[in-house]
Protein backbone atom coordinates (compact mmCIF):
# COMPACT_ATOMS: atom_id res chain seq x y z
CA UNK A 1 0.00 0.00 0.00
CA UNK A 2 1.77 3.87 -0.91
CA UNK A 3 1.32 6.08 1.61
CA UNK A 4 0.85 9.94 0.45
CA UNK A 5 4.53 10.90 1.70
CA UNK A 6 6.12 8.14 -0.74
CA UNK A 7 3.63 9.70 -3.82
CA UNK A 8 5.00 13.14 -2.97
CA UNK A 9 8.33 11.64 -2.81
CA UNK A 10 8.06 10.62 -6.21
CA UNK A 11 6.74 13.80 -7.41
CA UNK A 12 9.98 15.39 -6.12
CA UNK A 13 12.55 13.70 -7.87
CA UNK A 14 13.88 15.46 -10.58
CA UNK A 15 13.65 12.59 -12.91
CA UNK A 16 10.56 11.57 -12.98
CA UNK A 17 8.76 14.97 -12.82
CA UNK A 18 10.20 16.38 -15.63
CA UNK A 19 11.45 13.65 -18.72
CA UNK A 20 12.59 16.32 -21.35
CA UNK A 21 16.19 18.05 -21.35
CA UNK A 22 15.74 21.92 -22.51
CA UNK A 23 18.32 22.49 -25.22
CA UNK A 24 20.16 25.35 -25.80
CA UNK A 25 18.02 25.65 -28.56
CA UNK A 26 14.87 25.76 -26.89
CA UNK A 27 16.37 28.46 -24.77
CA UNK A 28 17.19 30.62 -27.34
CA UNK A 29 13.84 30.20 -28.84
CA UNK A 30 12.39 31.28 -25.23
CA UNK A 31 14.25 34.30 -25.47
CA UNK A 32 13.30 35.21 -28.75
CA UNK A 33 9.62 35.17 -27.54
CA UNK A 34 10.64 37.18 -24.44
CA UNK A 35 12.10 39.36 -26.38
CA UNK A 36 9.44 40.05 -28.61
CA UNK A 37 7.04 40.10 -26.21
CA UNK A 38 8.90 42.90 -24.53
CA UNK A 39 9.61 44.83 -27.55
CA UNK A 40 5.80 44.71 -28.27
CA UNK A 41 5.05 46.23 -24.77
CA UNK A 42 7.60 49.06 -25.29
CA UNK A 43 6.09 50.00 -27.97
CA UNK A 44 2.28 49.72 -27.22
CA UNK A 45 3.52 51.99 -24.09
CA UNK A 46 5.18 54.64 -26.70
CA UNK A 47 1.93 54.85 -28.40
CA UNK A 48 -0.28 55.28 -25.80
CA UNK A 49 2.07 57.89 -24.59
CA UNK A 50 1.55 59.91 -27.79
CA UNK A 51 -1.77 59.75 -27.76
CA UNK A 52 -2.08 61.36 -24.26
CA UNK A 53 -1.77 65.37 -25.41
CA UNK A 54 -4.42 67.53 -24.84
CA UNK A 55 -5.06 71.11 -25.22
CA UNK A 56 -5.89 72.92 -21.54
CA UNK A 57 -9.32 73.35 -22.06
CA UNK A 58 -9.55 69.30 -22.75
CA UNK A 59 -7.20 68.80 -19.58
CA UNK A 60 -10.12 69.13 -17.11
CA UNK A 61 -11.81 65.56 -18.68
CA UNK A 62 -9.00 63.44 -17.87
CA UNK A 63 -8.71 64.56 -14.03
CA UNK A 64 -6.27 61.05 -12.97
CA UNK A 65 -4.52 60.37 -16.15
CA UNK A 66 -0.72 60.40 -16.36
CA UNK A 67 -0.50 62.76 -19.86
CA UNK A 68 1.18 66.00 -21.78
CA UNK A 69 -0.56 69.21 -21.91
CA UNK A 70 -0.22 71.94 -24.20
CA UNK A 71 -0.86 75.52 -24.08
CA UNK A 72 0.17 79.80 -23.89
CA UNK A 73 1.34 81.02 -20.46
CA UNK A 74 -0.77 83.38 -20.23
CA UNK A 75 -0.75 84.69 -16.63
CA UNK A 76 2.29 83.59 -14.64
CA UNK A 77 2.37 84.35 -11.01
CA UNK A 78 4.59 84.12 -8.27
CA UNK A 79 3.01 83.92 -4.93
CA UNK A 80 5.38 84.49 -2.50
CA UNK A 81 3.60 85.53 0.30
CA UNK A 82 1.32 82.64 -0.15
CA UNK A 83 1.51 79.42 2.16
CA UNK A 84 4.01 76.82 0.24
CA UNK A 85 5.66 80.02 -2.25
CA UNK A 86 3.63 78.87 -5.41
CA UNK A 87 4.26 79.55 -8.90
CA UNK A 88 1.36 79.52 -11.25
CA UNK A 89 1.70 78.91 -15.07
CA UNK A 90 -2.10 79.71 -16.10
CA UNK A 91 -2.80 78.36 -19.76
CA UNK A 92 -4.44 79.44 -22.57
CA UNK A 93 -6.77 81.94 -20.11
CA UNK A 94 -5.51 84.52 -17.42
CA UNK A 95 -6.41 84.30 -13.72
CA UNK A 96 -9.38 83.86 -12.09
CA UNK A 97 -10.64 82.59 -15.72
CA UNK A 98 -7.63 79.72 -16.29
CA UNK A 99 -8.74 76.21 -17.42
CA UNK A 100 -5.30 74.71 -16.73
CA UNK A 101 -2.22 75.79 -14.16
CA UNK A 102 1.11 74.13 -14.11
CA UNK A 103 1.79 74.64 -10.34
CA UNK A 104 5.56 74.70 -9.46
CA UNK A 105 5.76 74.81 -5.06
CA UNK A 106 8.55 76.97 -3.51
CA UNK A 107 10.62 74.07 -2.21
CA UNK A 108 11.07 72.90 -6.08
CA UNK A 109 11.32 76.51 -7.69
CA UNK A 110 15.33 76.68 -7.27
CA UNK A 111 15.24 73.85 -9.98
CA UNK A 112 13.29 75.88 -12.10
CA UNK A 113 14.94 79.81 -11.71
CA UNK A 114 12.77 82.37 -12.39
CA UNK A 115 9.79 80.42 -14.42
CA UNK A 116 7.16 83.37 -14.28
CA UNK A 117 9.79 85.07 -16.62
CA UNK A 118 11.45 82.22 -18.55
CA UNK A 119 7.88 81.03 -19.43
CA UNK A 120 5.61 83.82 -20.19
CA UNK A 121 3.96 84.32 -23.08
CA UNK A 122 5.48 80.67 -24.77
CA UNK A 123 3.66 78.12 -25.93
CA UNK A 124 4.96 74.95 -23.05
CA UNK A 125 3.68 71.65 -22.89
CA UNK A 126 3.85 70.26 -19.56
CA UNK A 127 3.54 66.18 -18.62
CA UNK A 128 2.43 64.98 -15.09
CA UNK A 129 -0.40 63.57 -13.59
CA UNK A 130 -3.46 66.25 -14.16
CA UNK A 131 -5.02 66.80 -11.00
CA UNK A 132 -8.90 68.50 -10.54
CA UNK A 133 -7.83 72.26 -9.49
CA UNK A 134 -10.72 74.84 -8.90
CA UNK A 135 -12.70 74.88 -12.11
CA UNK A 136 -10.43 73.26 -14.59
CA UNK A 137 -7.00 71.36 -13.90
CA UNK A 138 -3.50 71.51 -13.19
CA UNK A 139 -0.20 69.75 -13.29
CA UNK A 140 2.68 69.83 -10.17
CA UNK A 141 6.09 70.41 -11.58
CA UNK A 142 8.60 69.08 -9.63
CA UNK A 143 11.44 69.06 -12.55
CA UNK A 144 12.15 71.30 -15.23
CA UNK A 145 11.97 68.54 -17.63
CA UNK A 146 8.31 68.45 -17.18
CA UNK A 147 7.79 71.36 -19.03
CA UNK A 148 9.14 71.77 -22.61
CA UNK A 149 8.97 75.41 -24.96
CA UNK A 150 7.12 74.48 -28.27
CA UNK A 151 9.07 76.52 -30.90
CA UNK A 152 6.73 77.61 -33.42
Amino acid sequence: MTTGTQGLDRCRDRHTVRKEKVTPHDREEGMKIRLAIGLAMILSAMTVAEQTTFSAAEAKDHIGAMATVCGKVISPRYAVSSRGQPTFLNLDKAYPNQVFTVLIWGAERSKFGTPEITYANKNVCVTGQIQKYQAGAEIVANNPKQIRVQER
